[in-house]
Protein backbone atom coordinates (compact mmCIF):
# COMPACT_ATOMS: atom_id res chain seq x y z
CA UNK A 1 0.00 0.00 0.00
CA UNK A 2 1.31 3.45 -0.95
CA UNK A 3 2.08 5.99 1.76
CA UNK A 4 -0.80 8.25 2.81
CA UNK A 5 -0.47 12.02 3.18
CA UNK A 6 -2.63 15.16 3.38
CA UNK A 7 -2.57 18.06 0.94
CA UNK A 8 -4.43 21.37 1.28
CA UNK A 9 -5.45 24.10 -1.18
CA UNK A 10 -7.44 27.30 -0.74
CA UNK A 11 -9.58 29.60 -2.85
CA UNK A 12 -11.31 32.95 -2.35
CA UNK A 13 -14.56 34.53 -3.55
CA UNK A 14 -14.82 37.26 -6.15
CA UNK A 15 -15.46 39.67 -3.25
CA UNK A 16 -12.07 39.04 -1.63
CA UNK A 17 -10.02 42.28 -1.81
CA UNK A 18 -7.22 40.77 -3.89
CA UNK A 19 -9.72 39.31 -6.33
CA UNK A 20 -11.55 42.65 -6.64
CA UNK A 21 -8.20 44.10 -7.71
CA UNK A 22 -7.60 41.27 -10.21
CA UNK A 23 -11.05 41.70 -11.74
CA UNK A 24 -10.68 45.47 -12.12
CA UNK A 25 -7.28 45.06 -13.83
CA UNK A 26 -8.61 42.42 -16.23
CA UNK A 27 -11.78 44.36 -17.06
CA UNK A 28 -9.66 47.36 -17.98
CA UNK A 29 -7.50 45.07 -20.14
CA UNK A 30 -10.60 43.59 -21.81
CA UNK A 31 -12.03 47.03 -22.58
CA UNK A 32 -8.78 48.09 -24.24
CA UNK A 33 -8.06 44.87 -26.15
CA UNK A 34 -11.63 44.87 -27.52
CA UNK A 35 -10.79 48.12 -29.34
CA UNK A 36 -7.08 47.53 -29.93
CA UNK A 37 -6.03 43.85 -30.20
CA UNK A 38 -2.38 44.87 -30.45
CA UNK A 39 -2.39 46.86 -27.23
CA UNK A 40 0.29 46.62 -24.54
CA UNK A 41 -1.20 46.68 -21.06
CA UNK A 42 0.27 46.21 -17.60
CA UNK A 43 -2.43 47.32 -15.16
CA UNK A 44 -2.22 47.13 -11.36
CA UNK A 45 -5.04 47.87 -8.91
CA UNK A 46 -5.08 48.61 -5.19
CA UNK A 47 -8.35 48.69 -3.25
CA UNK A 48 -8.79 49.80 0.34
CA UNK A 49 -11.43 51.54 2.46
CA UNK A 50 -13.33 53.90 0.18
CA UNK A 51 -10.76 53.91 -2.62
CA UNK A 52 -9.55 52.14 -5.76
CA UNK A 53 -6.16 53.16 -7.16
CA UNK A 54 -5.23 52.17 -10.73
CA UNK A 55 -1.61 52.33 -11.89
CA UNK A 56 -0.71 51.17 -15.39
CA UNK A 57 1.69 51.31 -18.29
CA UNK A 58 -0.44 51.19 -21.43
CA UNK A 59 0.43 51.49 -25.10
CA UNK A 60 -2.77 51.68 -27.17
CA UNK A 61 -4.83 53.57 -29.73
CA UNK A 62 -7.99 52.88 -27.69
CA UNK A 63 -9.77 55.12 -25.21
CA UNK A 64 -11.65 53.68 -22.27
CA UNK A 65 -13.30 55.37 -19.31
CA UNK A 66 -11.40 53.70 -16.48
CA UNK A 67 -13.47 55.06 -13.54
CA UNK A 68 -16.71 53.74 -15.01
CA UNK A 69 -15.13 50.29 -15.60
CA UNK A 70 -13.93 50.25 -11.99
CA UNK A 71 -17.36 51.17 -10.61
CA UNK A 72 -19.22 48.65 -12.79
CA UNK A 73 -16.84 45.89 -11.70
CA UNK A 74 -17.25 46.70 -8.00
CA UNK A 75 -21.04 46.89 -8.36
CA UNK A 76 -21.19 43.57 -10.24
CA UNK A 77 -19.25 41.84 -7.47
CA UNK A 78 -21.81 43.06 -4.93
CA UNK A 79 -20.25 46.02 -3.15
CA UNK A 80 -23.23 48.32 -3.64
CA UNK A 81 -24.06 49.31 -0.06
CA UNK A 82 -22.21 52.04 1.82
CA UNK A 83 -22.55 50.04 5.05
CA UNK A 84 -19.97 47.60 3.60
CA UNK A 85 -17.32 50.34 3.93
CA UNK A 86 -16.63 50.11 0.20
CA UNK A 87 -19.17 50.56 -2.55
CA UNK A 88 -19.28 51.29 -6.25
CA UNK A 89 -21.01 54.65 -6.08
CA UNK A 90 -19.05 56.40 -3.36
CA UNK A 91 -15.51 54.98 -3.56
CA UNK A 92 -12.82 57.28 -4.92
CA UNK A 93 -11.16 56.14 -8.16
CA UNK A 94 -7.62 57.44 -8.63
CA UNK A 95 -5.55 56.71 -11.75
CA UNK A 96 -1.89 57.01 -12.71
CA UNK A 97 -1.39 55.93 -16.32
CA UNK A 98 1.86 56.05 -18.33
CA UNK A 99 2.94 54.74 -21.73
CA UNK A 100 4.69 51.39 -21.90
CA UNK A 101 8.46 51.68 -22.24
CA UNK A 102 9.73 51.85 -25.80
CA UNK A 103 12.70 49.74 -24.71
CA UNK A 104 10.33 46.82 -24.04
CA UNK A 105 8.39 47.43 -27.26
CA UNK A 106 11.55 47.06 -29.39
CA UNK A 107 11.82 43.40 -28.44
CA UNK A 108 8.12 42.60 -28.42
CA UNK A 109 7.26 44.24 -31.76
CA UNK A 110 9.56 41.77 -33.53
CA UNK A 111 7.78 38.79 -31.95
CA UNK A 112 9.99 38.33 -28.91
CA UNK A 113 8.90 37.69 -25.34
CA UNK A 114 7.76 40.70 -23.33
CA UNK A 115 9.99 39.73 -20.42
CA UNK A 116 12.31 37.05 -19.15
CA UNK A 117 10.94 34.45 -16.76
CA UNK A 118 9.87 30.90 -16.14
CA UNK A 119 6.33 29.55 -16.30
CA UNK A 120 4.76 26.26 -15.27
CA UNK A 121 1.74 24.25 -16.35
CA UNK A 122 0.27 21.20 -14.65
CA UNK A 123 -2.33 18.49 -15.26
CA UNK A 124 -3.27 15.21 -13.64
CA UNK A 125 -5.95 12.52 -13.84
CA UNK A 126 -7.35 13.32 -10.37
CA UNK A 127 -10.45 15.07 -11.70
CA UNK A 128 -12.40 15.14 -15.00
CA UNK A 129 -10.99 18.62 -15.67
CA UNK A 130 -7.42 17.28 -15.16
CA UNK A 131 -6.81 19.45 -12.08
CA UNK A 132 -5.62 18.65 -8.56
CA UNK A 133 -8.64 17.76 -6.43
CA UNK A 134 -8.03 20.16 -3.47
CA UNK A 135 -8.01 23.34 -5.59
CA UNK A 136 -10.90 22.06 -7.72
CA UNK A 137 -13.09 21.59 -4.62
CA UNK A 138 -11.93 24.86 -3.04
CA UNK A 139 -13.02 26.76 -6.17
CA UNK A 140 -16.40 25.00 -6.21
CA UNK A 141 -17.06 26.00 -2.60
CA UNK A 142 -16.40 29.72 -3.05
CA UNK A 143 -18.23 29.83 -6.37
CA UNK A 144 -21.27 28.29 -4.68
CA UNK A 145 -20.97 30.79 -1.82
CA UNK A 146 -21.20 33.62 -4.34
CA UNK A 147 -24.07 31.97 -6.23
CA UNK A 148 -26.10 31.51 -3.04
CA UNK A 149 -25.44 35.14 -2.10
CA UNK A 150 -26.39 36.54 -5.48
CA UNK A 151 -29.57 34.49 -5.93
CA UNK A 152 -30.75 35.39 -2.43
CA UNK A 153 -30.90 31.81 -1.15
CA UNK A 154 -28.59 32.73 1.74
CA UNK A 155 -29.40 36.39 2.24
CA UNK A 156 -27.06 36.80 5.23
CA UNK A 157 -23.96 36.39 3.04
CA UNK A 158 -21.71 39.29 2.04
CA UNK A 159 -19.17 39.32 -0.84
CA UNK A 160 -15.91 38.45 0.93
CA UNK A 161 -15.06 34.82 1.68
CA UNK A 162 -12.51 32.00 1.56
CA UNK A 163 -12.42 28.23 1.41
CA UNK A 164 -9.81 25.59 2.13
CA UNK A 165 -9.91 21.84 1.44
CA UNK A 166 -7.61 19.13 2.80
CA UNK A 167 -7.56 15.85 0.88
CA UNK A 168 -5.98 12.58 1.99
CA UNK A 169 -3.94 10.82 -0.70
CA UNK A 170 -2.69 7.30 -1.06
CA UNK A 171 0.30 7.77 -3.31
CA UNK A 172 -1.00 9.91 -6.18
CA UNK A 173 -4.67 8.96 -5.66
CA UNK A 174 -7.11 11.06 -3.56
CA UNK A 175 -8.95 8.69 -1.22
CA UNK A 176 -10.75 10.88 1.35
CA UNK A 177 -11.71 14.45 2.12
CA UNK A 178 -10.29 15.24 5.53
CA UNK A 179 -11.10 18.89 6.36
CA UNK A 180 -13.11 21.75 4.88
CA UNK A 181 -12.78 25.37 5.98
CA UNK A 182 -15.25 28.06 4.90
CA UNK A 183 -15.04 31.62 6.17
CA UNK A 184 -17.64 34.04 4.83
CA UNK A 185 -18.48 37.65 5.45
CA UNK A 186 -22.03 38.01 6.79
CA UNK A 187 -24.49 40.54 8.11
CA UNK A 188 -24.43 41.28 11.84
CA UNK A 189 -26.34 38.66 13.86
CA UNK A 190 -26.65 37.19 17.35
CA UNK A 191 -25.24 33.83 18.51
CA UNK A 192 -28.38 31.94 17.48
CA UNK A 193 -28.18 33.50 14.04
CA UNK A 194 -24.53 32.51 13.77
CA UNK A 195 -25.41 28.88 14.47
CA UNK A 196 -28.16 28.96 11.85
CA UNK A 197 -25.66 30.45 9.40
CA UNK A 198 -23.14 27.67 10.05
CA UNK A 199 -25.81 25.01 9.61
CA UNK A 200 -26.96 26.59 6.35
CA UNK A 201 -23.44 26.79 4.94
CA UNK A 202 -22.80 23.15 5.84
CA UNK A 203 -26.06 21.99 4.20
CA UNK A 204 -26.37 24.40 1.26
CA UNK A 205 -22.75 25.10 0.33
CA UNK A 206 -20.38 22.40 1.55
CA UNK A 207 -22.40 19.17 1.23
CA UNK A 208 -23.45 19.70 -2.43
CA UNK A 209 -19.83 20.36 -3.46
CA UNK A 210 -18.16 17.29 -1.93
CA UNK A 211 -18.01 14.02 -3.91
CA UNK A 212 -19.76 11.35 -1.84
CA UNK A 213 -17.27 8.64 -2.79
CA UNK A 214 -14.54 10.56 -0.96
CA UNK A 215 -16.44 10.88 2.33
CA UNK A 216 -15.62 8.21 4.90
CA UNK A 217 -18.46 7.77 7.46
CA UNK A 218 -16.01 6.26 9.92
CA UNK A 219 -13.75 9.32 9.68
CA UNK A 220 -16.17 12.17 9.02
CA UNK A 221 -15.08 15.36 7.29
CA UNK A 222 -13.97 18.00 9.78
CA UNK A 223 -15.82 21.30 9.23
CA UNK A 224 -14.50 24.71 10.27
CA UNK A 225 -17.12 27.33 9.38
CA UNK A 226 -16.16 30.89 10.33
CA UNK A 227 -13.86 29.42 12.97
CA UNK A 228 -12.95 32.83 14.45
CA UNK A 229 -16.63 33.67 14.97
CA UNK A 230 -17.88 36.95 13.50
CA UNK A 231 -16.88 38.09 10.02
CA UNK A 232 -19.01 41.21 9.59
CA UNK A 233 -16.30 43.59 8.40
CA UNK A 234 -14.72 42.32 5.21
CA UNK A 235 -13.66 43.33 1.74
CA UNK A 236 -11.45 46.38 1.18
CA UNK A 237 -12.75 47.96 4.40
CA UNK A 238 -11.00 45.23 6.39
CA UNK A 239 -8.02 44.38 4.19
CA UNK A 240 -6.18 46.08 1.35
CA UNK A 241 -6.36 44.22 -1.96
CA UNK A 242 -3.70 44.13 -4.68
CA UNK A 243 -3.55 42.72 -8.19
CA UNK A 244 -1.53 39.52 -8.46
CA UNK A 245 -1.51 38.51 -4.81
CA UNK A 246 -3.40 35.23 -5.28
CA UNK A 247 -1.14 33.45 -7.76
CA UNK A 248 -1.50 30.02 -6.12
CA UNK A 249 -5.30 30.34 -6.03
CA UNK A 250 -5.11 31.29 -9.72
CA UNK A 251 -3.13 28.19 -10.68
CA UNK A 252 -2.96 24.74 -9.04
CA UNK A 253 -3.41 25.37 -5.33
CA UNK A 254 0.21 24.79 -4.46
CA UNK A 255 0.61 21.55 -6.41
CA UNK A 256 3.69 21.60 -8.61
CA UNK A 257 5.86 24.67 -9.13
CA UNK A 258 5.16 28.34 -9.82
CA UNK A 259 7.37 30.79 -11.70
CA UNK A 260 6.20 33.72 -9.55
CA UNK A 261 4.51 35.83 -12.22
CA UNK A 262 0.92 36.99 -11.80
CA UNK A 263 -1.59 37.03 -14.67
CA UNK A 264 -4.26 39.70 -14.23
CA UNK A 265 -3.90 43.06 -15.93
CA UNK A 266 -1.30 41.78 -18.42
CA UNK A 267 -1.89 41.59 -22.17
CA UNK A 268 -0.88 38.33 -23.88
CA UNK A 269 2.50 39.63 -25.08
CA UNK A 270 3.52 39.17 -21.43
CA UNK A 271 4.69 35.56 -21.23
CA UNK A 272 3.88 35.51 -17.51
CA UNK A 273 0.34 35.07 -18.72
CA UNK A 274 0.36 33.61 -22.23
CA UNK A 275 3.14 31.07 -21.64
CA UNK A 276 1.50 29.91 -18.40
CA UNK A 277 -1.66 29.29 -20.38
CA UNK A 278 0.38 27.48 -23.03
CA UNK A 279 2.11 25.32 -20.41
CA UNK A 280 -1.29 24.26 -19.05
CA UNK A 281 -2.44 23.51 -22.62
CA UNK A 282 0.60 21.30 -23.20
CA UNK A 283 0.28 19.50 -19.85
CA UNK A 284 -3.44 18.85 -20.28
CA UNK A 285 -2.99 17.43 -23.77
CA UNK A 286 -0.28 15.05 -22.60
CA UNK A 287 -2.44 13.73 -19.76
CA UNK A 288 -5.55 13.57 -21.95
CA UNK A 289 -3.57 11.54 -24.50
CA UNK A 290 -3.24 8.76 -21.92
CA UNK A 291 0.56 8.83 -22.06
CA UNK A 292 1.00 10.08 -18.46
CA UNK A 293 -1.12 10.44 -15.34
CA UNK A 294 0.61 13.53 -13.99
CA UNK A 295 2.58 16.19 -15.88
CA UNK A 296 4.39 19.42 -15.09
CA UNK A 297 5.67 21.62 -17.92
CA UNK A 298 8.24 24.37 -17.50
CA UNK A 299 8.85 27.03 -20.14
CA UNK A 300 11.43 29.81 -19.87
CA UNK A 301 11.99 32.94 -21.99
CA UNK A 302 14.46 35.78 -22.52
CA UNK A 303 13.11 39.27 -23.18
CA UNK A 304 12.98 40.03 -26.90
CA UNK A 305 13.75 36.40 -27.87
CA UNK A 306 10.94 34.43 -29.52
CA UNK A 307 11.86 30.79 -28.91
CA UNK A 308 11.76 29.56 -25.31
CA UNK A 309 15.24 29.17 -23.86
CA UNK A 310 14.14 25.91 -22.24
CA UNK A 311 11.27 23.40 -22.32
CA UNK A 312 10.99 20.73 -19.63
CA UNK A 313 8.44 17.93 -19.18
CA UNK A 314 8.25 16.02 -15.87
CA UNK A 315 5.78 13.13 -15.62
CA UNK A 316 6.79 12.15 -12.07
CA UNK A 317 7.44 8.60 -13.20
CA UNK A 318 3.96 8.16 -14.71
CA UNK A 319 4.97 8.59 -18.36
CA UNK A 320 4.72 5.75 -20.85
CA UNK A 321 7.72 7.16 -22.70
CA UNK A 322 10.81 8.92 -21.28
CA UNK A 323 10.39 12.57 -20.24
CA UNK A 324 13.13 13.67 -22.64
CA UNK A 325 11.11 12.13 -25.48
CA UNK A 326 8.03 14.13 -24.38
CA UNK A 327 10.11 17.30 -24.58
CA UNK A 328 11.14 16.50 -28.15
CA UNK A 329 7.52 15.80 -29.13
CA UNK A 330 6.17 18.97 -27.55
CA UNK A 331 8.67 21.13 -29.44
CA UNK A 332 7.39 19.56 -32.68
CA UNK A 333 3.65 19.71 -31.90
CA UNK A 334 3.38 23.15 -30.28
CA UNK A 335 4.65 26.55 -31.44
CA UNK A 336 5.74 28.00 -28.09
CA UNK A 337 6.92 31.38 -29.35
CA UNK A 338 4.83 34.26 -27.91
CA UNK A 339 3.27 34.98 -31.30
CA UNK A 340 2.61 31.26 -31.87
CA UNK A 341 0.88 30.94 -28.49
CA UNK A 342 -1.20 34.08 -29.02
CA UNK A 343 -2.34 32.89 -32.45
CA UNK A 344 -3.04 29.28 -31.47
CA UNK A 345 -5.01 30.23 -28.34
CA UNK A 346 -6.62 33.32 -29.93
CA UNK A 347 -5.62 35.55 -27.03
CA UNK A 348 -6.05 38.96 -28.66
CA UNK A 349 -9.65 39.10 -27.46
CA UNK A 350 -11.48 40.41 -24.37
CA UNK A 351 -11.57 37.06 -22.57
CA UNK A 352 -9.59 37.84 -19.45
CA UNK A 353 -12.12 39.22 -16.95
CA UNK A 354 -13.69 35.76 -16.67
CA UNK A 355 -10.35 34.34 -15.52
CA UNK A 356 -9.91 36.79 -12.64
CA UNK A 357 -11.93 34.81 -10.08
CA UNK A 358 -12.26 31.04 -9.42
CA UNK A 359 -9.06 30.06 -11.19
CA UNK A 360 -7.54 30.36 -14.65
CA UNK A 361 -7.42 26.59 -15.21
CA UNK A 362 -9.73 23.60 -15.10
CA UNK A 363 -12.76 25.49 -16.44
CA UNK A 364 -14.22 24.12 -19.65
CA UNK A 365 -15.62 27.40 -20.93
CA UNK A 366 -15.53 28.30 -24.65
CA UNK A 367 -13.16 31.25 -24.25
CA UNK A 368 -10.65 29.26 -22.18
CA UNK A 369 -8.85 28.02 -25.28
CA UNK A 370 -5.89 26.73 -23.25
CA UNK A 371 -8.22 24.06 -21.84
CA UNK A 372 -8.77 22.45 -25.24
CA UNK A 373 -7.46 18.93 -25.83
CA UNK A 374 -6.89 19.44 -29.54
CA UNK A 375 -3.35 18.08 -29.86
CA UNK A 376 -3.91 14.58 -28.49
CA UNK A 377 -3.66 12.76 -31.82
CA UNK A 378 -0.48 14.58 -32.85
CA UNK A 379 1.18 13.74 -29.53
CA UNK A 380 0.13 10.11 -29.80
CA UNK A 381 1.33 9.92 -33.42
CA UNK A 382 4.81 11.17 -32.52
CA UNK A 383 4.96 8.95 -29.44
Amino acid sequence: MAERHLFTSESVTEGHPDKIADQISDRILDAIIAQDPGCRVACETLVTTGMAFISAEIGTTAYVEIPSIVRRTIDGIGYNDSSFGFDAETCAVITSIDNQSGDIAMGVDTGGAGDQGLMFGYASTETPEFMPLPISLAHKLVRRLSEMRKNGALDFLRPDGKSQVTVEYEGLEPVRIDTVVVSTQHRDMDDAGMQRMRDAIREEVITPCLPKNLIDPERPVIHHINPTGRFVYGGPMADTGLTGRKIIVDTYGGVGSHGGGAFSGKDPSKVDRSASYAARWVAKNIVASGLAARVEVQLAYAIGVAEPVSVMIDTFGTGKIPDVRFTEIIRKVFDLTPSGIIEALNLRRPVFAATAAYGHFGRNEPDFTWERTDRIQEIQKHA
